[in-house]
């Protein structure tokens, strides 16, 4: 697409549409609403609330807590909640036995939200490390994690998350042909109606701690390696094309770039070269930046969480997961 020519200064004064509130949001070309909202929450196994120190503002929620979010969420106007399980430590090992588990905090928790309000849909994380003693994301052995055998895990936990209730799996492990093993294992069980959203994008990043914080797995991955050889270069972009590939081609319905805003131009690569639904996940640590710069009175938070919100909107994102949705939503009403 060609741009037309502007004419020259004074005939054109880009500030004439500036000046005033209703001309800037008559020409406004990014609109945010609760709609773009996925709502990031930690569910525990025991009762009440519990606040994540490294993330103010953000709690751990009960499955009756998270039941009441759930009706919240509906009646702000947010489309969907993740869910991602803290988990007692006693419960861990090295296989992550109860990723699996019908009885387990996560599908409590599917089951109680779907009940409470079942307008809003439900995704769950398909991941071992929350339930794994040392914290990776799939099967070790000899210190190495072990592609297939993971996937045999995650299709284990994908079809009880679906049993439950949930109404998007977004398998989060970056084994490779993962997307495709799950389709196959939902339509076989007759759960062809569950959506899949990849991370497809999913960087080795450093903005990963707070979230380990909450769901208890930070302490545990300390001195056991780390992710590099599963989750992508944070120096690469072509990859991500190839990656994304793949997964649309094996059955994902919807891709994720994580983490959200360092990776905007991997985002906006995505959008333009597939035309899927691609999300962006605004992660812990980019949640716990803003927070920590606002109470320090670095920068003014309102206007920031709105701002970096936009801006994945402004790259192309169908949607934001973030753990501030339920306050952005109240605020952009």
């Amino acid at each position: 697409m060609t741009t037309p020519p502007l004419a020259p200064y004074p005939a054109t004064r880009l500030r004439r549409l500036r000046q005033a509130d209703w001309t800037r949001r008559l020409v406004r070309e990014t609109t945010l609403e609760p709609s773009d909202l996925i709502w990031s929450m930690v569910v525990h196994e025991g009762e009440g609330t519990i606040p994540v120190a490294s993330m103010p503002g953000v709690e751990r929620l009960s499955v009756k807590d998270a039941a009441k979010a759930a009706v919240r969420a509906r009646d702000l106007g947010i489309p969907a909640i993740a869910i991602f399980p803290h988990i007692d430590g006693a419960r861990k090992d090295a296989a992550g036995s109860i990723a699996a588990d019908p009885d387990g905090v996560i599908p409590r928790a599917v089951k109680a939200m779907k009940d409470a309000a079942p307008e809003v849909g439900i995704m769950c994380d398909v991941a071992l490390d929350p339930f794994t003693d040392h914290g990776h994301d799939g099967v070790v052995e000899g210190g190495k994690i072990l592609n297939d055998p993971t996937i045999e895990r995650l299709i284990e936990q994908g079809l009880m998350q679906a049993q439950a209730g949930a109404d998007i799996l977004a398998p989060s492990d970056m084994m490779d042909g993962r997307i495709g093993k799950l389709r196959a294992a939902l339509e076989g069980a007759n759960f062809q109606d569950t959506m899949i959203m990849s991370y497809a994008a999913k960087y080795a990043s450093a903005f990963y701690g707070p979230y380990r914080d909450a769901i208890g797995s930070a302490k545990l991955s300390a001195g056991q390696g780390d992710k590099k050889t599963y989750q992508m270069d944070p120096a690469n972009s072509e990859e991500a094309i190839r990656e994304v590939a793949l997964d649309i081609a094996e059955g994902a319905d919807m891709i994720m770039v994580k983490p959200g805003m360092p990776y905007l131009d991997i985002l906006r690569r995505l959008v333009d070269e597939f035309r899927m639904p691609t999300y962006a996940f605004q992660v812990s640590g980019e949640y716990a930046m803003i927070k920590a710069a606002a109470q320090n009175g670095w920068i003014d938070h309102d206007r920031a969480v709105l701002e970096s919100l936009t801006a994945f909107k402004r790259a192309g994102a169908a949607g934001i997961i973030s753990y501030f949705a339920p306050w952005a939503a109240e605020k952009l009403g």
